[in-house]
């Protein structure tokens, strides 16, 4: 079998060759303790670290000073979300989410009610979009906090996160976003996004898996998750993971040399994909907002394809059928059920996340061999009719 074509960016990216070579040094020779250590090993890993703080800030348009590491970004949201709710909790008990926000959140805001916190999951539009003005509406005296995803991992719709952040500055209610998919991908700045706080991850941004960050803007309270020997500001304790914060920092470095080009060309690569689907298939659905979408991310559904049988078909590819988190899992997708897709087409979806490596000819590929696979798993079918 030859090498498999990778194209499920969005669950996870490789490791960019520059990025290890500068994460090495802090896995071998530079192996100090950046917190407390008094010698020229410590300095030299603190020095390491104060530097990856400055790239991953300048990345997203942030000061040094607020951006805190973290394991990555399911810690980023729960330190947000919780960290919040409980430095607030004087001030307000509701918190506003939406019904299609990753695990990380959604998970987060469940333990939150079970601890006496109310929220409200708002609802999507068919292309996966928050309302802005039901938003508006569903703050009260008593919101604290709005968390809403910059962009969605599964179908890659865009959120109206600048109105989003915008309605949330004018009510006095802090702003936390999901951003995830977004940073290191297309533009993603704090200032416009009007955002408290935010939560980035590296290996979804071809850095190392186990490292993230939160941007913290100045002055926003939140009580910490973990206790210790109070380092990062004492908002994260325990030991900095020096080689993979020096890889995040590195990361966000090259991301913001290529994003603009790369976007360009994945937004290319993505329109010839679709375009080929749609010339030699019916019947297909596109799922997500056709225009505010992520440049590498399509969302299909093919009906009277089961979404697992045809990934399972398509053996020289890496693809997938949901996000990363719920893959495992043979239920249809919270996220399309949200949408308003019927539960028949969510089953039939797939997922295809194109990435750095990803070239014309593969995606030509990509639509040879999913119109053959589509073709005979529809003849299987006792339900297909021909139209």
């Amino acid at each position: 079998m030859g090498k498999i074509i990778y194209m499920d960016h969005n669950a996870t990216t490789p490791l960019d060759p520059e990025v290890l070579d500068a994460m090495m040094p802090y896995l071998t020779d530079k192996f100090g303790n950046p917190s407390s250590s008094t010698h020229s090993y410590g300095w030299e890993a603190r020095q390491a670290v104060e530097e990856a703080r400055g790239q991953v800030a300048e990345l997203i348009g942030a000061r040094a000073e607020e951006i805190v590491f973290t394991s990555g970004a399911t810690e980023a949201d729960n330190l947000a979300i919780k960290g919040v709710a409980h430095a607030y909790r004087q001030r307000g008990d509701h918190i506003i989410t939406s019904q299609i926000e990753h695990k990380a959140v959604l998970e987060t805001c469940k333990v939150l009610e079970k601890d006496g916190f109310k929220v409200t999951y708002l609802p999507v539009d068919r292309y996966g979009m928050v309302d802005p003005e039901e938003l508006r509406g569903a703050i009260t005296d008593k919101t604290i906090l709005v968390s809403i995803m910059f962009v969605n991992s599964e179908v890659g719709t865009i959120e109206p996160v600048e109105k989003i952040g915008e309605i949330a500055r004018e009510k006095g209610v802090l702003f936390h976003s999901d951003a995830v998919q977004g940073v290191g991908k297309i533009e993603t700045r704090v200032d416009k996004l009007k955002a408290d706080l935010l939560s980035i991850s590296g290996h979804k941004m071809y850095g190392p898996k186990g490292i993230g960050a939160l941007y913290l803007r100045k002055g926003v309270k939140i009580e910490p998750l973990l206790h210790g020997g109070g380092h990062e500001r004492g908002l994260r304790a325990g030991t900095e993971n020096v080689p993979g914060i020096v890889g995040l920092g590195k990361a966000c470095q090259k991301a913001g040399k290529v994003m603009k080009t790369e976007a360009e060309r994945l937004a290319k690569l993505r329109d010839r994909l679709y375009e080929g689907v749609r010339k030699r298939m019916k019947r297909v659905h596109l799922n997500g907002h056709p225009e505010r979408r992520l440049p590498g991310n399509l969302n299909l559904s093919f009906e009277f394809v089961e979404g697992e049988s045809l990934i399972l078909s398509m053996k020289d590819f890496a693809v997938s059928s949901g996000s990363a988190c719920t893959s495992s899992s043979l239920k249809s997708s919270y996220v399309l059920l949200a949408m308003g897709v019927p539960e028949a087409i969510a089953h039939c979806s797939l997922r295809i996340c194109l990435g750095r490596s990803n070239t014309e000819q593969e995606v030509d590929h990509l639509v040879k061999e999913l119109s053959k696979n589509v073709a005979r798993l529809r003849e299987m079918s006792p339900l297909y009719k021909e139209v």
